[in-house]
């Protein structure tokens, strides 16, 4: 007759149970999220790669790539440090169950916690009054760090897809654009307005270094909607200023928010450059951080960069091909 396994020991028990908190503490969180790519993964120094390749295509949009970028980098840097944090607390939490073995074994109530499903197991260790206030906030903590790591991570990856997905569309409308570029090239310079019919007033810095098209364009709008403040072309900068073919159509001065007035002038001057920008061969705007282009004809949001002049809402930036 073959004998069934009895079941073991108190102690053994114990000590399995302490096992299964040990293992769900080590290997059931979650441990380096950001390991190198995989055959699934984003290479986000691949797809840079990818976007050095279509710079003499396209600004704009590249512009837009490198503010997916900068997300990426920064969300990466949080992982790392929400990882050491992790490592830490899952150190304490190892201890506390180490201490109370070690100590007498486990109290059949605090078993029973430790032997459940790990997810469980950690929501309802957390709620006992029984551990001590001090370490069910520590066991409290681990299940938080652990939750942060998990929706950066995700947040990381959808970063990643956005710009993956951001290279891939660029690519395939790469022939589309380079031809546009080269008919405007073709095309003839519209009429500027000329030096004579704008007032001395709206002329900033760089004003005279404008390129013909972006000059016309200028004087375009000068002359329709005014200039509350001086307009600034060319200056010395690796974007459309250093070539002259952007201007700056200032709403405030020294940084300031601009009145309820400029605002609504600056929204004017920015649908007006809109509605008009396969006319005067516009290639994009910006205004109040979000940025309009010409081959996607949407507004999308930029980057917070810390300033009213750096994210644009003291002036409309306006780029020509």
């Amino acid at each position: 007759m073959t004998s069934t396994p009895s079941s073991p020991p108190r102690g053994r028990r114990v000590a399995l149970s302490l096992t299964t908190l040990v293992t769900a503490l080590v290997v059931g969180l979650p441990g380096t999220v950001h390991a190198e790519p995989g055959d699934d993964e984003v290479d986000i120094d691949e797809l840079n790669q990818r976007a050095e390749e279509l710079e003499e295509t396209y600004d704009g949009e590249l512009l837009q790539f490198t503010e997916i970028k900068e997300r990426v980098e920064k969300a990466e840097e949080d992982l790392a440090k929400i990882e050491e944090r992790l490592d830490a607390s899952r150190t304490g939490v190892s201890a506390i169950a180490s201490t109370r073995y070690k100590s007498g074994g486990l109290d059949p109530a605090l078993q029973v916690v430790f032997s459940s499903d790990p997810e469980d197991m950690f929501a309802d260790a957390a709620a006992l009054s029984y551990l001590g206030q001090s370490q069910s906030e520590q066991i409290s903590e681990l299940i938080e760090t652990r939750d942060e790591a998990a929706l950066v991570a995700e947040e990381l990856q959808d970063e990643k897809t956005e710009a993956e997905e951001l290279i891939e569309k660029l690519e395939s409308e790469r022939e589309e654009v380079e031809a546009r570029i080269e008919e405007y090239e073709e095309e003839q310079i519209p009429e500027t307005a000329g030096d004579g019919t704008i007032p001395a007033s709206a002329k900033g810095w760089g004003w005279s270094g404008a390129s013909p098209r972006m000059a016309a364009i200028r004087d375009e709008i000068v002359m329709k909607f005014g200039a509350p403040y001086p307009v600034g072309c060319l200056r010395n900068s690796a974007d459309d200023h250093g070539v002259g073919n952007a201007c700056d159509f200032m709403m405030s001065s020294g940084g300031a928010i601009p009145s309820s007035t400029n605002q609504a002038l600056g929204t004017q001057i920015a649908q007006y450059g809109i509605n008009n920008a396969d006319r005067l061969g516009i290639k994009y705007i910006i205004w109040e951080q979000q940025i309009w282009q010409s081959t996607s004809r949407q507004w999308t949001w930029m980057n917070d960069r810390g300033s009213t002049t750096q994210n644009h809402y003291d002036h409309v930036h306006i780029s020509s091909y």
